[in-house]
């Protein structure tokens, strides 16, 4: 089922966190892996058909904003008792044969996704120096059911304000995609 994400506000700070990065067994904080000009989490997993569509392109606009300054972390947030494809091990294989250029670490109490107040995979949140948020939503109008091209277009602007020092865009469409798989229990 696809979800909108909710509308934070603008400013709204991030949400300290430590978790676990299973390709180094390490635990990461966003204090360690933050950018020194922006920072992009974006809540993500391994099955969602959306994250799917537009990963190769997510991978791309990550290696073009690094070296910027931009640091991206990814999180993936959901159950795998009920979703086995997004468990630790398969996010380790996503790591190694997609050759993510970001820590993709494991939220896997999903109080970080709560925190967040994020709701669906993928879902963007772009936060500038001082880890004030500048953008929250999609990565652009491409979907898996239309034919619109994967670009980033929405998030690369975002990216771009941010690196020029302009403000954000006033605009900003919400992520749609695969609900966060809550545990039940």
């Amino acid at each position: 089922m696809a979800l909108a994400s909710e509308t934070l506000p603008l400013g709204t700070p991030a949400i300290p966190f430590e978790l676990l990065e299973p390709a180094t067994n390490q635990m990461r904080t966003l204090n360690e892996l933050k950018g020194e000009r922006g920072t992009v989490i974006i809540f993500m997993c391994n099955h969602c058909p959306y994250v799917k569509h537009i990963l190769d392109e997510l991978i791309r606009v990550a290696q073009e904003y690094q070296p910027r300054g931009i640091a991206f972390i990814a999180i993936n947030p959901n159950d795998p008792e009920r979703y086995p494809e997004d468990a630790p091990d398969k996010m380790i294989e996503l790591v190694r044969k997609k050759h993510l250029p970001f820590p993709y670490l494991f939220d896997e109490t999903q109080d970080v996704a709560r925190k967040y107040q994020a709701v669906c995979t993928p879902e963007f949140f772009v936060y500038d120096q001082n880890l004030k948020l500048v953008y929250h939503g999609q990565f652009d109008d491409s979907r898996p059911s239309n034919t619109i091209p994967v670009t980033g277009a929405d998030l690369r602007e975002a990216l771009e304000r941010l690196l020029k020092g302009e403000p954000p865009m006033p605009q900003q469409k919400p992520a749609i995609g695969c609900s966060i798989k809550w545990r039940t229990h």
